[in-house]
């Protein structure tokens, strides 16, 4: 099922944000980030997000969250100003789910086909960038290392 996050939520999020990092991102990131982003930090942001309205749809199986995506506004990100009004933020499946439509199925819920937004991915995560450009969002050149993490990202538009 696919729903509108409450704040009850909020851990739920976390939990699908930060072990869909140490699955995606554990080869990427460097060690040191693991001691500071913990599931407990991760649900105070998620606690801050959901009290202030964010945009989040998440999916649900059995009773668990297992998947959330967050858009909104497009942003600025480094010297890149935003080259479309909607964004998606994030969006995070457990690996345990991919290939199963779930990742889909969010992916519509906050961005239905056809609709032009920009997004943000990690340069070095094929998976997740063969799946946003099957769904027509497409590099468009730009490129933004985020200092903090040592990671690449790029902008995907459609």
């Amino acid at each position: 099922m696919i729903r509108h996050a409450t704040t009850d939520d909020a851990l739920g999020c976390a939990n699908v944000h930060h072990t869909s990092w140490v699955e995606t991102y554990s080869g990427l990131l460097p060690e040191s980030h693991w001691k500071s982003d913990t599931i407990e930090r991760r649900t105070e942001t998620w606690k801050r997000w959901l009290e202030r309205g964010a945009a989040v749809s998440v999916a649900e199986v059995a009773g668990q969250v297992v998947g959330i995506a967050l858009e909104g506004p497009g942003r600025e990100i480094g010297d890149h100003e935003p080259v479309r009004d909607r964004e998606l933020y994030s969006l995070y499946l457990l690996a345990e789910h991919h290939g199963t439509g779930i990742g889909q199925m969010l992916l519509e819920a906050v961005m239905p086909p056809g609709m032009p937004a920009q997004l943000w991915v990690a340069e070095l995560n094929p998976r997740a960038r063969r799946f946003y450009e099957r769904n027509g969002f497409l590099p468009d050149g730009a490129r933004y290392v985020d200092e903090s993490l040592d990671l690449a990202e790029v902008r995907h538009v459609r």
